[in-house]
């Protein structure tokens, strides 16, 4: 494959450089065809008794080369038999005047023979033997003419101009061989470049079909993780002066709230899986899954005794050993139960603390210092369970980190936990519904053109 890939690449800039030439040499044959007919007005000044002689040379050195571009698909002339046809034409000429010359007159014409080469110089495109081969002609004529029809001695004519354009001629195939080896260069440079483009255009297609798979799975695994949220109106139903803020990072969150009602008892959390996206999606739907297990099927609805159970759950699920070296997936937690009837709250959290606000004083209840899943020396550390009696206008707040940890502002440094309390107080006032906008704005706020680095969960209750 690779192989074909390089022969067709070899055939394409060698097209590529036939009609570059094929251009040029084109154009070359309409200079020579215009231009070499009108140097006869310095034949007639130069030399008075031979410019009609010249002048018929002339035009039909310009007439064969017509004929050639006329003919040249007929006779299947390469580009560089075209160009061949006024080169050799114009160089043959000028030899034959050179010989019918006196020693100031050839002076004169050597301008004319060095614009031959020059312009040779400039348009045309050949491999070297070509340039080798039409200055060994011009040589080879020059010396023919200059036998049969000069009297000038060889000191003479290589005084007079001879010596000055032998040196042209080897310049010229020295300039025609540099562009040549340029030209070519330039064409692959530019190939390769086309080529680099259209795989970087194929892999960009691919990428981009990849990532609107992968966009479209992950949009799906958000429906399916928004499934598994429990409804907010059954929260309200239990929980009717409470909000939510949440705000994933990404697609899908490692965040996550659950809620269940059972003998009596709200039971909300607001949890913080290891990672963010895909990886902390998945741990959630564990640990949701776990949550309902513990809470709905075995009837476990005491904070402390909940968490016990769902590090024992994500342990097994996980087949975590307590190995240093194996990933220490698991999730950070503040979980909550409230029995309505005897106005209790209990509290358990593992790293997320819980925010208390009474009569305008925030009294923050400390998580334990361990996590939902692996610990070193902590695994069988049975969470505390905090009990509370609730009074009319109590506010409750559980969060995950996301808040707190953004940085923005001004110097663009962390929100920090001691300003999210401030913030929680100077909102008592609010209704329940109003606070939740008011934190959306705030971190909005705080945030500005900053991205967002973590997923925001914010539960507020007010009793």
């Amino acid at each position: 494959m690779a192989e074909q890939v390089s022969l067709n690449f070899s055939a394409d800039w060698q097209e590529e450089l036939r009609q570059t030439a094929q251009k040029y040499h084109v154009i070359g044959c309409w200079v020579a065809i215009v231009l070499n007919p009108i140097w006869v007005i310095g034949d007639y000044f130069t030399l008075p008794a031979y410019w009609k002689i010249f002048f018929t040379i002339r035009i039909g050195v310009a007439l064969l080369t017509v004929l050639a571009l006329i003919l040249k698909k007929q006779l299947r002339l390469s580009a560089e038999a075209l160009i061949f046809v006024p080169v050799i034409g114009i160089s043959l000429q000028n030899a034959y005047m050179y010989s019918v010359m006196g020693a100031a007159d050839i002076q004169k014409h050597t301008f004319a023979y060095i614009a031959l080469f020059i312009g040779v110089g400039m348009l045309v495109l050949w491999k070297p033997v070509y340039s080798v081969l039409m200055v060994v002609l011009s040589i080879v004529a020059n010396i023919i003419f200059f036998a049969l029809f000069s009297q000038l001695t060889l000191e003479q004519i290589l005084l007079n101009g001879g010596m000055l354009t032998a040196t042209v001629a080897v310049f010229t195939i020295i300039l025609i061989q540099t562009r040549y080896s340029l030209t070519i260069k330039e064409i692959m440079a530019r190939m390769a470049l086309a080529q680099t483009n259209t795989q970087l255009l194929e892999q960009k297609d691919i990428i981009e079909h990849k990532n609107k798979s992968i966009t479209q799975s992950i949009n799906y695994a958000k429906r399916i993780q928004l499934a598994i949220l429990p409804s907010k109106d059954l929260i309200r139903q239990h929980l009717p002066d409470s909000f939510i803020f949440y705000l994933p990072k990404d697609i899908v969150s490692g965040d996550f709230y659950w809620f269940s009602h059972k003998n009596g008892k709200s039971v909300i959390a607001a949890a913080d899986c290891t990672g963010h996206g895909v990886p902390g999606a998945f741990m959630s739907m564990i640990a949701s899954s776990l949550l309902s297990e513990t809470v709905n099927e075995k009837g476990i609805t005491q904070p402390g005794a909940i968490l016990d159970t769902l590090r024992k759950g994500v342990i097994k699920a996980l087949a975590q050993s307590g190995n240093p070296e194996e990933a220490k997936e698991g999730l950070d937690i503040a979980l909550c139960s409230y029995d309505q009837e005897r106005q209790t709250l209990e509290y358990a959290g593992a790293f997320n603390p819980m925010y208390f606000i009474r009569q305008g004083q925030v009294t923050e209840i400390k998580a334990d210092k361990q996590p939902i899943g692996v610990y070193p020396g902590k695994q069988t550390t049975p969470f505390t369970n905090h009990s509370f009696e609730i009074l009319p206008g109590d506010a409750v707040y559980i969060f995950t980190d996301g808040f707190a940890d953004q940085f923005g502002g001004p110097e663009g440094k962390k929100f920090r936990y001691k300003p999210f309390q401030e913030l929680l107080l100077s909102i008592q006032s609010e209704r329940i519904a109003t606070q939740q906008e008011q934190l959306q704005q705030a971190f909005n706020s705080w945030r500005g053109e900053t991205k967002q680095i973590d997923d925001v969960l914010v539960i507020g209750m007010r009793f």
